[in-house]
């Protein structure tokens, strides 16, 4: 497990890393961007939140064909594609001249298009995993993946914020950003490709006995869930199970990338520079990946799954309800990094849960349905919080809104059924850990 786990994570990590520094560095260009374009606060948000309809609609094939081709060629043409429309973006103005198209709407397509090739990387992933990792370390393993994300904001908050003062050539800062951001992902789709094995049975640089303890273990967790049954894609994606596990991560998405795009907005406001702006919005970022580590060893350690995902949603909704009490640029920030935690925490606790009852193209389907399903109030956070700065002049109506969507969600999370039994189905022996 040691040695699949330094094989595997760091680079899917670094992978995740630009994939979501792709998907929300437009909340820093937006500060540059908003004015060359045009575009104001209701304008973005409808725009940032575009990502996620595309983002819908293609999450589930892209699984589909996943799992028909291995992952290693698919994550790979996903990134290449994501990689080369990111770095369009620095050309919006003169692409939206030459298809006749205005600046909003120019902007407007290239978000839902950039939502189109990144659809399949994160539930591809999340499959890809559940492939390589059994039960017992699967929380740890999949929040070492997820924790690219607040990491991508903690060190990509800064270096955005530099990258705005970058001009050189006729492009301005926010047009390097996104042009120097986007080149990244297509440079490690080749790296991909030459370095990530599709399965255990396919890694020769396992030893031999070292695949088969794995793959048994696999083997065996995956015959338990099959004994009950491996439904049809129709079934998966009408489950119950899987539509109450949608309206969980549903709760998360419009508060996670409603924040993601907003707050550099609202930390300019406090006064900074381009670059202290980037400083202080990684801040939640780093109480968030430590908070990750904290609930996610937790939740391995005691089995204990849904009452910890109920607790990072709770969490989510009280840190962004209280920064709307707040003025002051410190407690609000407080309250930001309580919320963060909670934000962070949850996507790993969360994919336990569906890779507990799911397998095969069960897995594949259920997986994007859930992560397609309930990135969707993804696209609603951004167009609300802009919507509400738009209407009253403060993000906060939005905020409670998103805050109160996250309360429900951890009520959810607490009605939800999980059998450890049907997770853990390996009794380990101490020679085996």
């Amino acid at each position: 497990m040691r040695r699949a786990t330094w094989r595997l994570v760091p680079l899917l990590c670094f992978c995740y890393f630009i994939a979501y520094l792709d998907r929300v560095n437009t909340g820093f260009a937006k500060l540059q961007m908003n004015t060359s374009l045009g575009l104001d606060d209701s304008m973005f948000g409808l725009g940032a939140g575009l990502f996620f309809i595309a983002y819908f609609l293609l999450g589930v094939p892209s699984n589909l064909v996943l799992d028909r081709v291995g992952a290693r060629r698919w994550i790979a043409c996903i990134m290449i594609a994501w990689g080369a429309i990111s770095a369009c973006f620095a050309f919006l103005q003169p692409i939206g001249q030459a298809i006749g198209l205005s600046n909003e709407h120019t902007f407007y397509l290239f978000r839902s298009l950039l939502g189109m090739a990144e659809a399949g990387f994160f539930p591809g992933v999340v499959l890809f995993l559940t492939l390589w990792f059994p039960a017992l370390y699967r929380a740890r393993i999949i929040g070492l993946f997820t924790l690219a994300a607040p990491f991508s904001s903690m060190l990509g908050a800064p270096l955005s914020g530099a990258l705005l003062n970058v001009t050189g050539s006729g492009l301005a800062g926010w047009q390097w950003l996104f042009l120097l951001e986007g080149v990244p992902a297509i440079l490690m789709a080749f790296v991909l490709l030459g370095y990530l094995t599709d399965g255990p049975d396919k890694a020769a640089w396992l030893a031999a006995d070292e695949r088969q303890w794995l793959i048994g273990h696999l083997d065996s967790e995956q015959g338990r869930k099959e004994k009950v049954g491996r439904p049809s894609f129709l079934k998966t994606i009408s489950d119950p199970r899987i539509l109450a596990l949608a309206a969980v991560y549903f709760s998360l998405g419009g508060m996670s990338y409603g924040v993601s795009f907003f707050l550099p907005t609202i930390v300019k406001g406090f006064g900074l520079s381009n670059f202290h702006t980037g400083i202080v919005t990684a801040v939640p970022f780093v109480f968030g990946a430590a908070g990750m580590l904290l609930l996610t060893r937790h939740s391995d350690k005691t089995g204990e799954r849904k009452r910890h995902v109920a607790l990072a949603s709770f969490l989510t909704a009280l840190g962004a309800a209280m920064s709307v009490l707040f003025d002051d640029p410190v407690l609000k920030i407080a309250c930001f990094c309580l919320s963060q935690i909670g934000i962070s925490s949850l996507p790993p606790l969360f994919w336990t849960l569906p890779a507990s009852f799911l397998t095969g193209t069960a897995a594949a389907a259920g997986i994007a349905a859930i992560n397609s399903l309930g990135n969707l109030s993804s696209f609603l956070g951004p167009y609300i919080l802009g919507y509400s700065k738009n209407a009253t002049g403060s993000f906060s109506i939005g905020l409670l809104i998103l805050a109160g969507v996250s309360a429900i969600g951890s009520l959810i999370a607490l009605s939800l059924r999980h059998d450890r039994a049907e997770e853990v189905t390996i009794v380990y022996t101490k020679q085996d850990a």
